[in-house]
């Protein structure tokens, strides 16, 4: 029974050194979504059909294989909640998982714009992340998602069961996965 554990929230939010930590806190494996963005951009270009199917092949082997081989995951996400099919994608994944006997657990991160601007910079961000290298398209692009969608939940919007929406301004990465542990009961694996 594999478990899987989504941090979402805006780019530049937190969601990596958030799922890095809950990674080594409790064990599990992690795949943040630039994993499979980076690999498909190399090959196919940025934006291209082709590296979206890639993409979105990429990301569904990775739970296909996690649920066979009970493999907790984490993954981090951008969602644009306005949007029934990010909603639909999510509630998937979620049946995926709790119909093999897992666990879904939704973590949803959230942070004033400026501290995004400046988290966007950071350099284990881009150590990680070479396609935000370039600083001023990845202001841009941040900038120009946050106006074009609603990148979290409205007050009382709840998705799943398992939901917690943390506003991280302020907060360490081991502060907000302890939050996490706590609010789930999860306990590390002994794997």
């Amino acid at each position: 029974m594999a478990n899987l554990i989504i941090v979402c929230g805006p780019q530049a939010v937190g969601k990596m050194t958030v799922a890095e930590s809950i990674r080594d806190k409790l064990k599990y494996n992690l795949m943040i979504n630039h994993d499979s963005i980076e690999v498909s951009n190399k090959v196919f270009g940025f934006d291209t059909p082709a590296q979206k199917e890639f993409n979105g092949i990429f990301r569904e082997k990775v739970f296909e294989i996690a649920i066979k081989h009970n493999v907790d995951l984490i993954f981090t996400y951008v969602c644009a909640f306005e949007m029934q099919t990010e909603k639909d994608y999510l509630t998937t994944l979620a049946n995926q998982f709790t119909s093999s006997g897992g666990n879904f657990y939704f973590v949803e991160l959230s942070a004033d714009i400026s501290v995004r601007l400046h988290r966007n910079e950071t350099l284990h961000r881009m150590e990680r992340k070479p396609s935000k290298r370039d600083v001023e398209w990845s202001k841009a692009d941040l900038l120009r998602e946050a106006e074009n969608h609603r990148l979290n939940s409205e007050a009382g919007e709840v998705w799943f069961k398992n939901h917690i929406k943390i506003d991280n301004s302020d907060l360490s990465p081991d502060e907000a996965a302890d939050i996490v542990i706590n609010k789930f009961g999860l306990v590390p694996n002994k794997k």
